[in-house]
C-alpha cells in the first residue's frame, strides 16, 4: 500500500559506532540539529530540474559519492577487515510500490531497501546485516475478513503476520506501520513484541530514521538484557551444581583436621566435573573421597554430583573397597549421557585410631602422604584398577597403608599435576608437584594455606590460569 509522504526530506542516521574521523563527526552532528537535511525547514529551496527528476545530492564532505569504490583505507580496518557498510532496511508489505522516504547514514551512504511481499520472500531476504525491520499490516477490516490464523493465533488473528514474523527475526529490530485509526492495534504490536509503530500520515524521513535508530538500540538492549538474565541464571545454576559437587564435610567427633581447594579451570565457563566428600561413620572410621567425571558441562557436573551423594550413602550403609566402587559403576553406567564418558576417582577409609588407611583407586593419581619428620611422598599406585565406567567387570583391590601417629595426606584431582612449566610442552607431573609441596611444607605452611600456596605456584609455573579444574583435599592428625 503506498506511503503518503509529506515532504521529502534527507536525514542521517548515526553509525552504530563512533564516527571515524572528524568528516564524519561533523555530518554526525550537522544531522542531529533540528531541521538538518530538510530543505524547507532551513527555510530553502531545492530547484527541481527539467524533466521532474531530483537534482544530484552531493556526498558529504570527506566521503566519495555512493555507488563509487572507497579507498582501501577506507573500507577495511587494521584488526577487523572490512568495515560495517551501512544500514539496511527490510519492508514486508504486500504492496511492492510501497513508498519509504530516503535516508542516508552518518557516513553519506544511503541506507539500504529491501522489500518482500510476503514472509517467504521475508525468510530469503533477512540476512544478518538487516538492522530493522519494517512490517506494514494491512487495514483490519481486511485482516478480520480473512483465515490469517497462525500457530498462535486463532483464524482472523489481526496480529498474526507480526507473531510471524517475531518468529523469524529473533535478533532483529520490528517496527509496525499502519494507519492513525488503528492506534489500538499499534499499541497492541508493542505488546507483542515489536519495538515501535507508526502511523502513514506522519510519516517522512526524520520520523522513519529516529524511529529506526529508536527500534534497533532498544532490541540490542533487549538481547544485553536476556543474555544477563540468563547469563545471572546460569551462574546460579552452576553455584547449585557446585555446592553438590563440593559439600561440607561430615567429620565431627573426629580429631583429624580438614582443608579443601577448587580452582575452576579458564579453558571454559562451564562447571567441571571434579568433586570430593568426607564423612565420618559410627565406628569413628573416617572416609574420604575424590573424583573428576570426564570431560565439561552441566551434564558432567550433574553427573559428578549423582556419584558423590552415591559414595556418602553407600559409605554410611557400610560398603567399601571394591564392592563399593563396583556399585558406583554402575550408577554411573545407568546414569551417563554417553557410553564413552567415565569417572576417575580415589577412596580412603581411615581407622578410627588415625594410624591406618584402606586405599582404593579407580584410574585417579596416587594420593600424596607426609609423615612426622619425613619427605612428602606418593603412595602405591601399582595395585590401583581402572577407571569407572571402562571395563564391565572391574576389579578395585584395596590396600593397606601405615601412617604412624602425625600425618598429612594430600588427595587431588589431574588438573594440579597437568600444568606446563614455563613456556614448553613439559608437564609439572606428579614428582614436580612433590618436591613443590615438599618445599611448600619445609617452609611451614598447612592447612588451607599449603593448599592455596601450592595451587598458586603451580598456576605461576604454567604461566596463568590452568586450563583444567583443580581440586585438592588435605586431611591432617597432629
Amino acid at each position: 500500500m503506498p506511503v503518503p509522504v509529506p515532504h521529502q526530506r534527507t536525514v542521517v542516521l548515526p553509525h552504530q559506532a563512533g564516527p571515524a574521523d572528524d568528516a564524519c563527526a561533523h555530518t554526525a552532528r550537522v544531522a542531529d540539529a533540528p531541521g538538518a537535511g530538510d530543505a524547507t525547514a532551513r527555510g530553502t529551496s531545492v530547484p527541481a530540474p527539467a524533466g521532474g527528476q531530483e537534482p544530484a545530492r552531493p556526498a558529504p564532505q570527506g566521503f566519495p559519492e555512493p555507488g563509487q569504490p572507497q579507498p582501501a583505507e577506507q573500507r577495511f580496518s587494521a584488526d577487523r577487515g572490512p568495515l560495517h557498510q551501512g544500514l539496511t532496511l527490510l519492508l514486508i508489505g504486500e504492496d511492492p510500490n510501497s513508498h519509504v522516504p530516503e535516508m542516508w547514514d552518518w557516513a553519506g551512504r544511503k541506507v539500504r531497501l529491501r522489500t518482500a511481499r510476503n514472509l517467504t520472500e521475508a525468510e530469503r531476504l533477512l540476512t544478518d546485516d538487516v538492522h530493522c525491520i519494517l512490517l506494514d499490516l494491512p487495514p483490519a477490516e481486511r485482516t478480520t475478513d480473512r483465515d490469517t490464523g497462525d500457530a498462535d493465533g486463532a483464524p482472523g488473528d489481526e496480529l498474526g503476520m507480526l507473531r510471524d514474523v517475531l518468529r523469524m527475526a529473533t535478533s532483529h529490530a520490528v517496527l509496525v506501520l499502519t494507519y492513525e485509526t488503528d492506534a489500538e492495534r499499534a499499541a497492541d504490536a508493542v505488546r507483542v513484541g515489536a519495538q515501535d509503530y507508526l502511523f502513514r500520515d506522519e510519516l517522512d524521513g526524520a520520523v522513519l530514521s529516529r524511529a529506526v535508530r529508536y527500534a534497533v538500540e532498544r532490541k540490542r538492549a533487549d538481547l544485553a538484557q536476556r543474555q544477563l538474565t540468563e547469563s545471572r541464571m546460569l551462574a546460579q545454576e552452576n553455584a547449585r551444581l557446585e555446592r553438590g559437587l563440593l559439600p561440607t564435610p561430615l567429620l565431627d567427633g573426629s580429631d583429624l583436621r580438614f582443608a579443601a581447594c577448587y580452582r575452576p579451570g579458564r579453558s571454559r565457563a562451564l562447571l567441571g566435573g571434579d568433586f570430593y566428600d568426607t564423612v565420618r561413620t559410627p565406628d569413628g572410621t573416617v572416609h574420604a573421597m575424590i573424583g573428576d567425571v570426564c570431560g565439561h558441562g552441566p551434564d558432567e557436573a550433574a553427573l559428578g554430583v549423582e556419584l558423590r551423594i552415591a559414595w556418602r550413602a553407600l559409605t554410611f550403609a557400610g560398603l567399601c573397597g571394591d564392592e563399593l566402587l563396583a556399585t558406583l559403576q554402575k550408577v554411573l553406567e545407568h546414569e551417563r549421557a554417553d557410553d564413552e564418558i567415565f569417572a576417575t576417582l580415589c577412596t580412603v577409609d581411615i581407622s578410627a585410631d588415625g594410624r591406618r588407611a584402606g586405599l582404593c583407586l579407580a584410574g585417579h593419581p596416587a594420593p600424596l602422604l607426609a609423615r612426622a619428620g619425613e619427605r612428602p611422598d606418593l603412595l602405591p599406585y601399582e595395585y590401583g584398577g581402572p577407571a569407572l565406567g571402562l571395563l564391565p567387570h572391574a576389579r578395585w583391590p584395596r590396600r593397606q597403608v601405615e601412617l604412624g601417629g602425625s600425618w598429612s595426606l594430600m588427595m587431588y584431582t589431574d588438573g594440579l599435576i597437568e600444568g606446563r612449566i614455563g613456556k614448553g610442552n613439559q608437564r609439572l607431573g606428579q614428582e614436580g608437584m612433590t618436591e613443590l609441596v615438599s618445599r611448600q611444607m619445609a617452609a611451614g605452611l598447612s592447612g588451607e594455606e599449603l593448599l592455596d600456596a601450592s595451587v598458586r605456584e603451580v598456576r605461576d609455573l604454567n604461566g596463568g590460569e590452568l586450563t583444567d579444574d583443580v581440586a585438592v583435599l588435605l586431611l591432617d592428625r597432629r
